[in-house]
C-alpha cells in the first residue's frame, strides 16, 4: 500500500472544519501542530509596529495514495483555501515508506477496494 503525506496550512479557526471534513472524505488520522505562523502575497497588517495575524495550525495526514485527491479538495473546500485569501493553503508529497500504520490498513483496504 502506497501513502501520500497531506500538509494544511489552516486558519486555527478553520482547524476542526478541516480535520472532520478529512475523516469523512477516508482519512484515518491526523496530527495538529499549533501555532504556525506564515505570509502569502500581501504582508502582514501592523498596527502601532505589532504585528496582527491569526494563528494557523499544520494539519498533516498520511492517508493512501488513492483517496488523497479526494481528500485534498475536500479540506480545501472546508478550510474555504480557494474562496478567502489568506485562510490557508494545502498539499501533498509522496512518501517512500511508513512504519506504524499496519492497523490501518485492513479498514484501508477495504476503502480503497470500494473506490476502484
Amino acid at each position: 500500500m502506497r501513502f501520500k503525506l497531506l500538509i494544511a496550512l489552516v486558519d486555527d479557526t478553520k482547524t476542526n472544519s478541516v480535520l472532520d471534513a478529512a475523516r469523512d472524505a477516508g482519512a484515518t488520522g491526523s496530527t495538529v501542530i499549533s501555532q504556525a505562523r506564515g505570509e502569502g502575497v500581501d504582508k502582514p497588517k501592523t498596527f502601532f509596529g505589532l504585528t496582527l495575524e491569526s494563528q494557523r495550525d499544520m494539519v498533516l495526514l498520511l492517508v493512501e495514495e488513492h483517496l488523497s485527491r479526494s481528500i485534498l479538495e475536500t479540506i480545501a473546500e472546508a478550510g474555504h483555501f480557494d474562496d478567502t485569501p489568506g485562510s490557508g493553503i494545502a498539499f501533498q508529497i509522496d512518501i517512500e515508506d511508513a512504519v506504524g500504520v499496519s492497523h490501518q490498513i485492513q479498514t484501508l483496504s477495504q476503502v480503497v477496494e470500494e473506490e476502484l
